[in-house]
C-alpha cells in the first residue's frame, strides 16, 4: 500500500475518467467503487446511486477520484508526468490524452478532456538538459521551449548542434 494517494476531483464524470486512464496506461485497473446511497446522496446533492469514489491504479500508481460536484476545478499546479523511453510512446499518449477536447501546450505540457494537466516527457530529454556541457544543454532547452508535443530527433539535432 502506497503512503500518499492521488485523489481527484470531478464534477459529475469521475467514472468516465476513471476508465478513460485505465484504456490509455498498461498495467492499470479499476479498484473498488463506492455509490451515492440515500442518505450521502442528500447530503451532497449527487443523485443516488451515482458513483462517489472509485479506487484505480495506473502503471501501479494508486488514484481515487471522486464525483464532488463543480466546487473545484483542476489547474496546471498540480500535474502528472508520463515518463516515456520512445517517440512512439510520446506520440501515443499525447494523441490520447488529447482526444476528444483536450488541449495542447507547450514544452510536453496538455490537458486532458476532463481538464487534468500532464507533462509527457521522454527520459532523453531530462538526459540532454541535464548535460554537463552546458552549450549543449542550452541547445535542447532552446528547441523544447519552441515545442508543444516533445519531439526527440528535433531534441537530439540540437544536442548535437546541427
Amino acid at each position: 500500500m502506497q503512503k500518499i494517494t492521488p485523489f481527484l476531483w470531478f464534477d459529475n464524470n469521475a467514472e468516465e475518467a476513471v476508465n478513460f486512464y485505465v484504456s490509455i496506461f498498461k498495467n492499470s485497473k479499476v479498484g473498488k467503487i463506492t455509490r451515492y446511497n440515500e442518505a450521502s446522496a442528500q447530503a451532497a446533492g449527487r443523485p443516488e446511486g451515482s458513483l462517489m469514489t472509485a479506487e484505480f491504479q495506473l502503471e501501479g500508481q494508486n488514484f481515487v477520484a471522486i464525483n464532488g460536484g463543480p466546487h473545484f476545478k483542476f489547474t496546471e499546479a498540480i500535474s502528472f508526468v508520463v515518463d516515456c523511453e520512445t517517440q512512439e510512446e510520446v506520440d501515443n499518449f499525447w494523441q490520447r490524452l488529447t482526444a476528444d477536447g483536450g488541449q495542447e501546450s507547450q514544452c510536453g505540457w496538455l490537458k486532458d478532456k476532463y481538464g487534468l494537466s500532464w507533462q509527457i516527457t521522454p527520459r532523453v530529454l531530462i538526459e540532454m538538459i541535464g548535460d554537463k556541457d552546458p552549450q549543449k544543454a542550452q541547445r535542447v532547452m532552446e528547441a523544447m521551449l519552441q515545442m508543444k508535443k516533445i519531439d526527440i530527433a528535433t531534441l537530439k539535432r540540437a544536442y548535437d548542434g546541427e
